[in-house]
C-alpha cells in the first residue's frame, strides 16, 4: 500500500487559482474517487487557503493520474477555460513526506498563520465526513487519528498557541493599522460563520462600538450579531449598509462576488468617497477584484494577508522549530506502524505454506498408522507446536526488520526462501 497527496495551498496557488476549485460537499466527490480502481481509501480537505486530496492505493501511479484528473475535472467550480498549469500550482507528497504534511496541517505548522486554533478543527471535520461517507479506512483513520494526538503535543509541548492567531485576527490587525482612531469607525461583517465570529470577537475586544452583521439568513445574522451588541441585516441592505460603514470584513460561500463592481460604485457615491476598506477572506472571494479601480476604496484580499501575517513570522519561528520536531518523531513512529504493516502478507503466507505441509503430511501419516481419536488429536498439537516453534524466530525477525528501511529485503528473501510466490504443488 502506498500514500499520495496532491494539493495546493497559500504558498503554491494565488487566491484567483484557489477559488476555481474550493470545495462545497465533499462527500460525493469522495465516493466518486474511491469508486475508481485501485484507490482504497481517500480524505479530502478543503479550507480557504488550501484544498488537498489523500489516498491509499496499490497503484501509485494510476492514482496519481486518477487525482490529477480528479482536481482538473471533478473539483472545477465552472467551465471557464483554465489558464494556468496545474503541475505549476500543486504539491505532491508520498508516504513519509504525505504523512509529515498531515502531521504539519493538523498542527497549523503548515498555515498562513502559524498556530492558528481553528485549523485542527477543519482537519478533525474532512477526517469525520470521509468516515461518514465510506471514503476513509482504518490505515488514514489510523493517520488522522495520530495527526490529532501529534497537534495536542504541539499545542502543549510548545508556546505557539499561547497567543492564538487567525486569518481573521490579522484581518483586524491591518484595519487597525489603516484607521488612526479604530474605536471611532462602524464595521460590516458579511457573512456569520466561524470566520465573521471571530472577527467580530476581536472587533469588540478593540473597542469597536458600532458593528452591522449581513447574511443571507437574517436569523443567523441575528444569532450572531446577539451575541455582541451588533445589528443583524439580510444581503439586499448591502447598499446602504455600504454608505455607513467604514471596514467591511466579508466572508462568505458562494460561487460568484457579493461586493460587485456595481454595487462598490454605488456605495462610494452614497459615501460621498470617504475612504472605504474591504478586507476579502472569503474563498472564492467575495468581493470582485475590479472595484480597485474605484478611487478611495482599497481592497484587501487572503494573499494579501499572507503577506502581513509573514512580517510577524520571525515571532512564531522558534516554535514553530520545537512543533517541528515533535511532527518528525510522530511521523517516524506512524512510519515504522505503517512499514509494519508490509509484513503482515508475507507472515500470513509463511504461516499457510507451513500449516498446508503439515496438515499433507500429517494426513499421510495418520492413513497409515491405527490411532485413536485421543491420540490423533495428540499428533496433531505435537505438529501444531513444532511448526509455531520453528516459525517463531523467523516471524519475529521479519515483524521486527519490516519497521526499517531495509526491511524489505528480508521480506522478499523470506518469499524466495520459503516459495511464497509460487503456486504449491501436491505431491
Amino acid at each position: 500500500m502506498k500514500m499520495i497527496l496532491l494539493g495546493m495551498n497559500h504558498e503554491s496557488a494565488p487566491v484567483e487559482v484557489r477559488e476555481r476549485i474550493a470545495v462545497d460537499e465533499p462527500a460525493p466527490l469522495l465516493q466518486k474517487l474511491v469508486a475508481s480502481d485501485g484507490i482504497e481509501e481517500a480524505v479530502l480537505f478543503s479550507t480557504c487557503n488550501r484544498v488537498e486530496v489523500l489516498v491509499l492505493t496499490r497503484s501509485l501511479e494510476s492514482a496519481r493520474l486518477r487525482m490529477n484528473a480528479f482536481f482538473s475535472r471533478d473539483l472545477m467550480r465552472d467551465d471557464r477555460p483554465v489558464d494556468f498549469d496545474f503541475e505549476e500550482v500543486m504539491y505532491e507528497y508520498r508516504d513519509a513526506e504525505a504523512v509529515n504534511h498531515v502531521l504539519r496541517v493538523a498542527s497549523s505548522l503548515d498555515s498562513m498563520v502559524v498556530g492558528e486554533p481553528q485549523i485542527l478543527g477543519q482537519t478533525k471535520d474532512a477526517y469525520r465526513i470521509a468516515c461518514e461517507c465510506g471514503s476513509c479506512g482504518p490505515i488514514l483513520g489510523r493517520l488522522f487519528q495520530h495527526a490529532f494526538a501529534t497537534a495536542k503535543r504541539v499545542k502543549t509541548e510548545t508556546r505557539i498557541a499561547e497567543r492564538p492567531v487567525s486569518v481573521a485576527r490579522v484581518a483586524v490587525d491591518l484595519a487597525k493599522q489603516i484607521f488612526e482612531r479604530f474605536d471611532e469607525k462602524r464595521a460590516l461583517l458579511i457573512g456569520a460563520g466561524e470566520m465573521s465570529e471571530m472577527a467580530l470577537r476581536t472587533l469588540k475586544k478593540h473597542g469597536l462600538a458600532s458593528i452591522s452583521v449581513a447574511n443571507r439568513t437574517p436569523e443567523r445574522a441575528a444569532a450572531l450579531a446577539e451575541q455582541f451588541g451588533a445589528t443583524a441585516h439580510g444581503l439586499h441592505e448591502l447598499e446602504a449598509l455600504l454608505g455607513e460603514t467604514d471596514v467591511v470584513i466579508t466572508s462568505i460561500g458562494g460561487d460568484g462576488p457579493i461586493l460587485t463592481l456595481g454595487l462598490a460604485k454605488q456605495a462610494m457615491r452614497n459615501r460621498r468617497n470617504r475612504p472605504l476598506f474591504v478586507i476579502d477572506i472569503g474563498v472564492p472571494r467575495n468581493a470582485d477584484p475590479a472595484i480597485d479601480a474605484i478611487d478611495n476604496l482599497y481592497r484587501y484580499d487572503l494573499d494579501d494577508l499572507g503577506a502581513v501575517a509573514s512580517k510577524n513570522a520571525e515571532e512564531r519561528a522558534r516554535e514553530a522549530e520545537r512543533g517541528m520536531a515533535i511532527v518528525v518523531e510522530e511521523q517516524q513512529r506512524f512510519d515504522g506502524w505503517f512499514s509494519a504493516l508490509r509484513a503482515v502478507p508475507t507472515i500470513r503466507n509463511l504461516r499457510e505454506r507451513a500449516e498446508s505441509i503439515r496438515t499433507r503430511e500429517l494426513e499421510k501419516m495418520l492413513g497409515r498408522l491405527e490411532l485413536g481419536e485421543s491420540e490423533q488429536a495428540a499428533v496433531d498439537a505435537l505438529t501444531k507446536a513444532i511448526v509455531n516453534k520453528i516459525l517463531h524466530a523467523p516471524v519475529s525477525c521479519l515483524r521486527r526488520e519490516a519497521e526499517r528501511e531495509e526491511g524489505m529485503a528480508y521480506l522478499e528473501t523470506a518469499r524466495i526462501l520459503f516459495a511464497l510466490d509460487e503456486e504449491f504443488k501436491r505431491k
